[in-house]
């Protein structure tokens, strides 16, 4: 019985969740149209905020930090001391500003997952983790041929010298290419959409069958009694894992600029 009113009457969560119309006109640009929706407005809110977050921390810097500039001052050496530092060692002053926007921006972005009245995060549109993605991996590839030169540095990803040259070449370099300059960017924009695909689905079912239950009756409302709970319970896993995520793409990012800089593959 149950099944049947949610067939009829539940409409479940779809990618068409995730397309959003133009707020305004639209400019055409060869075979692209480029418009202002409310995905860009939350990359542009999150970019504002946290330029507002850094720049209202650190604009009159004291000896004896407020404490919101010792917030911040946590964040950041949070960056430095958990991920540049161990992963690029004594060369990760000038990196830590990247790796902390990587890390802060991406918070932010995430959390609207789970803030009431935007309830979606940018990240989950593939476009916006490739475009990090993408900076990120110009980022190592530049700090690599910096290092090594053009043709240094392709031999300094792609060739295991310690492997046996029968297969260093005819099959080692192709997979060390294809995995280090191919794959990376890929693996890094998949990471981060996929969590909050995964995440905006799970959310928006269970608050939706929450709703469903209790404006169907008595007859289903122990069944919201369970599906309101785990939505909550979802939340505190969302707001983890938009921590998580944001930690692990400035770490990866981190790992692979140490990684162009070594002097060994």
């Amino acid at each position: 019985m149950i099944a049947g009113i949610l067939a009829a009457t539940f409409e479940p969560p779809s990618t068409e969740d995730f397309v959003y119309g133009c707020w305004g006109p639209t400019i055409k640009i060869g075979g692209f149209e480029l418009c202002f929706n409310f995905i860009t407005f939350l990359v542009v809110l999150a970019t504002i905020i946290v330029l507002l977050l850094f720049f209202v921390a650190f604009r009159k810097p004291k000896v004896v930090p407020g404490k919101f500039q010792l917030l911040m001052e946590l964040g950041v050496s949070f960056v430095r001391e958990n991920i540049a530092e161990p992963m690029l060692g004594s060369h990760a002053t000038p990196f830590v500003p990247l790796l902390a926007s990587f890390f802060f921006f991406i918070l932010v972005a995430n959390l609207f997952e789970i803030l009431p009245g935007f309830n979606f995060a940018s990240t989950s549109r593939v476009a916006i983790p490739l475009i990090l993605a993408l900076v990120s991996w110009v980022t190592y590839n530049a700090v690599g041929i910096r290092k090594h030169g053009f043709l240094g540095y392709l031999r300094h990803t792609c060739i295991i010298d310690a492997a046996p040259a029968v297969l260093r070449y005819p099959l080692l370099m192709p997979i060390e290419f294809i995995s280090n300059i191919i794959v990376r960017p890929i693996t890094l924009t998949v990471r981060l959409t996929a969590n909050f695909v995964a995440g905006h689905f799970l959310l928006a079912i269970f608050f939706l069958g929450t709703v469903f239950f209790l404006e169907n009756g008595p007859k289903t409302w122990l069944f919201a009694a369970f599906s309101f709970p785990l939505a909550l319970a979802i939340v505190g896993l969302e707001l983890f894992v938009s921590a998580l995520q944001a930690f692990i793409f400035a770490v990866l990012s981190a790992s692979y600029i140490g990684q162009a800089m070594a002097e060994e593959h």
